[in-house]
């Protein structure tokens, strides 16, 4: 593992959480939604409202792996102007006022590879981003991205899946780091919840390989089912439910308060899981 600023920062963070006994409370929000200075208000708010780990969503066109809720969201960030300069400026923003929180950007490569990934990455580590997570990069193609991120002290956070069998598990462990992001279910983003018996089987399954941090995600709405996942897991993902705050909202800073509002109480849930 590197150890470099923007490594540590992950490291740090996760080592603290430990010893607390709690899980962190991973939070996803597509930046730009929907629009750069409401999404700008809200990622400001997330760590005063209790993200221990924050996940930025880069907007695409063609979202696959996400449901209606994350693909509205990239559809109002694009119509709104968001671009990959914006997203990074956004960051840099984060960071003039919170150097603890880890941020990790989510999405997909086409739009790293539009803007360059050698320039990409230089500016994401400049900037202050801790780690990376790309769905539609298998580890057959880490030499494209995963490596040179990881050079670039930038964590590379790979996906696991119900489907990923024994044999398939190294190779997504391989060069992963900061955590590893458990799928616990199949389907897109925002789908059916998970059965948490099922869920911890497999997680315990995969950690019996590593001793990486392993998030959970895909499906998890409420605080409860929050602290359900957090009695095992070492960190809960929420996305699809905070997006909503957005689209239900009947003005931008209401979304943005429905936001923080729920990132309040997930984040009072996640600290008592394991009481």
């Amino acid at each position: 593992m590197t150890d470099t600023k923007q490594a540590s920062r992950m490291e740090r963070r996760f080592a603290a959480l430990k010893q607390e006994n709690r899980p962190a409370l991973i939070t996803f929000i597509t930046a730009g939604d929907p629009d750069y200075a409401n999404s700008l208000d809200t990622l400001l708010g997330l760590p005063e409202a209790g993200a221990d780990v924050i996940e930025l969503g880069m907007p695409f066109t063609d979202p696959m792996a996400d449901g209606p809720s994350i693909q509205l969201a990239n559809q109002r960030a694009l119509a709104s102007g968001q671009d990959m300069l914006k997203t990074l400026q956004m960051v840099r923003i984060l960071r003039e006022q919170d150097q603890d929180t880890p941020l990790v950007l989510m999405g997909y490569y086409n739009p790293i590879y539009r803007y360059g990934v050698k320039r990409f990455l230089e500016e994401a580590a400049e900037e202050g981003v801790d780690g990376l997570i790309v769905v539609d990069l298998p580890p057959e193609h880490d030499d494209e991205l995963c490596i040179p991120a990881r050079e670039a002290g930038v964590h590379f956070i790979r996906l696991a899946t119900p489907t990923t069998d024994a044999k398939r598990l190294p190779g997504v462990l391989n060069n992963t780091s900061g955590f590893l992001y458990y799928v616990s279910s199949t389907g897109v983003t925002g789908s059916a919840a998970p059965t948490p018996e099922k869920v911890q089987q497999e997680v315990e399954a995969i950690r019996a390989n590593t001793d990486i941090p392993i998030g959970v995600g895909f499906g998890i709405r409420t605080p409860e089912q929050a602290a359900r996942i957090g009695q095992f897991a070492d960190g809960v993902v929420v996305g699809s439910a905070l997006i909503d705050c957005i689209n239900k909202a009947s003005t931008p800073e209401e979304g943005t308060q429905g936001v923080l509002s729920l990132t309040r109480e997930l984040a009072a849930a996640v600290r008592t899981a394991r009481k």
